[in-house]
């Protein structure tokens, strides 16, 4: 199975969703016929993103709102103080059926995706590429790759904080000699504070061997702080007023549950983008439906060591007493869950439905993980720090940003002191690191021409005087040297 896709080009000058801006938004992109999950997962990992079928990379250093790709640890999730709110406001309608009196109109803040589509982006008028992957012929001289990471991601190293500056406690003077004899003699504030510290290890070691001997009973698990899964389940009763059911679907025509749902959810679909994002209808019909977030280049897979449900692309169905009230659309990729997007209909809107459904996906990605240890990761799309309604996803800690330039993951604490300076940054602070999968040989970038799969250095000697090199060496440097390898790029 390969990956196969066909270079777009740099698209400049269109309006920017973030700002406003008619002309600033400037990205790389590419139509994906066709694309493995393995593929894809690399692929975000060097910040490029999928709206349907076509994958486009910012700009970052041209376009007028900078995104990074922002990944949230969530096996170290813990839900803050916004976040339980949210949660006990569902729970307290779904068991009573409260709607909160005041209306929080999210717009942008409580959607865990981007918020819109790519503009004008249109699939190819003839698909070349309609073929059977056996009937593709292989006279590629490059080895073997292998397509699975080969270390799992690892927890940046947390920023080390200074202990707050003890209180000097009020200590009786004791009698002394000194310019007066009245007043004991002057200590050094380094030697108070060594005699504290050798007081506090006598103190210890006493209640240590106090303890071996009386042993005190460790805290029951009441005393344990709640976690994520408590917290969405709390509050609620044995028959709850209403009743919210949470289904996964495979977005495949081919599956009886989504072909059974599909209108009701396009319908769904095109009442939040009129009534939240304002489009008209004719913008967000049944077609652009189906474009945006029903076709997907993501080949579905399964593996020994994967989730049960396996890998690809899904919609998460959220049913209200027998009616869809919300969707989100998820890929589950080998190393985490990746959110493309959500809606909801728009009567729920003060329920906060789109920090709710963050939530239940981290859940959820903490459930997958279980199934499958490297799959440990909640990808939320872009964080754009230069638009205000975007920074909410710095908040489902901790996570780390995607350093532009050498596609190594900082810690978001790390990087919002440099966008507080400047909107594009390189985040990573080694001075000296480098983008390890840069491109180092262009002759072995895998091409698909007449059906037959060759290294790029056969295909130009193959196509004498080709003037196709630029655009091959811009391709391939964009998605470095690994995924260069592995994946097609087709060739007329």
């Amino acid at each position: 199975m390969y990956s196969i896709v066909e270079v777009k080009g740099v698209k400049c000058g269109y309006r920017c969703g973030y700002c406003g801006n008619a002309g600033g938004k400037a990205s790389h992109g590419m139509w994906s016929h066709t694309m493995t999950v393995q593929d894809y997962q690399d692929l975000i990992d060097r910040g490029w993103r999928r709206s349907g079928k076509y994958v486009y990379k910012p700009l970052m250093n041209k376009t007028c709102c900078p995104q990074y790709t922002i990944r949230c640890h969530a096996l170290n999730f813990h839900p803050s103080k916004t976040h339980k709110k949210t949660l006990k406001k569902v729970n307290r309608f779904l068991s009573k059926g409260e709607m909160p009196v005041e209306r929080h109109d999210e717009g942008l803040e409580g959607e865990p995706m981007d918020s819109a589509h790519e503009a004008g982006v249109q699939p190819p008028c003839q698909d070349p590429l309609k073929i059977d992957h056996s009937e593709v012929q292989d006279i590629s001289t490059s080895p073997d790759t292998d397509t699975t990471n080969s270390t799992a991601p690892t927890t940046p190293r947390e920023d080390a904080v200074p202990a707050p500056a003890e209180k000097t406690p009020n200590v009786t003077p004791k009698s002394g000699k000194g310019a007066d004899p009245s007043r004991p003699l002057c200590q050094k504030a380094k030697d108070m504070r060594k005699e504290r510290r050798l007081q506090k290890e006598q103190q210890k070691q006493q209640e240590a061997e106090s303890s071996s001997v009386n042993p005190v009973p460790s805290k029951s698990s009441s005393n344990q702080p709640k976690s994520l899964e408590e917290f969405i389940t709390e509050s609620l009763p044995n028959d709850p007023l209403h009743r919210l059911e949470v289904r996964l679907v495979p977005v495949s025509f081919e599956d009886p549950d989504f072909l059974a749902s599909y209108e009701h959810s396009a319908a769904l679909y095109t009442r939040y983008q009129t009534t939240v994002h304002g489009d008209s209808p004719y913008e967000c019909g049944e077609s652009e439906f189906k474009r945006f977030l029903c076709d997907s280049p993501l080949e579905a897979e399964t593996a020994p060591d994967g989730p049960d449900v396996g890998y690809g692309s899904f919609h998460q169905q959220y049913w209200l007493d027998g009616r869809i009230v919300a969707v989100g659309v998820l890929d589950i990729l080998p190393s985490c869950v990746s959110s493309v997007y959500l809606y909801y209909h728009p009567e729920f809107s003060s329920l906060s439905l789109g920090t709710y459904s963050a939530l239940r996906e981290i859940a959820f990605t903490r459930q997958l993980q279980q199934q499958s240890p490297k799959l440990a990761y909640y990808y939320l799309g872009f964080y754009v720090h230069s638009c205000p309604k975007m920074r909410y996803k710095g908040q489902y800690r901790p996570s780390d940003l995607l350093c532009p330039e050498t596609y190594t993951w900082v810690s978001i604490e790390r990087c919002i002191p440099r966008l507080e300076i400047s909107a594009y940054s390189r985040l990573s602070e080694n001075a000296q690191g480098g983008d390890a999968c840069a491109l180092k040989e262009l002759g072995r970038v895998l091409v698909l021409h007449r059906r037959t799969v060759m290294p790029y250095a056969a295909y130009a000697r193959k196509r004498k005087g080709s003037n196709d090199e630029k655009e091959v060496e811009q391709y391939a440097s964009l998605v470095g040297q690994t995924c260069a390898e592995k994946i097609l790029l087709y060739r007329a």
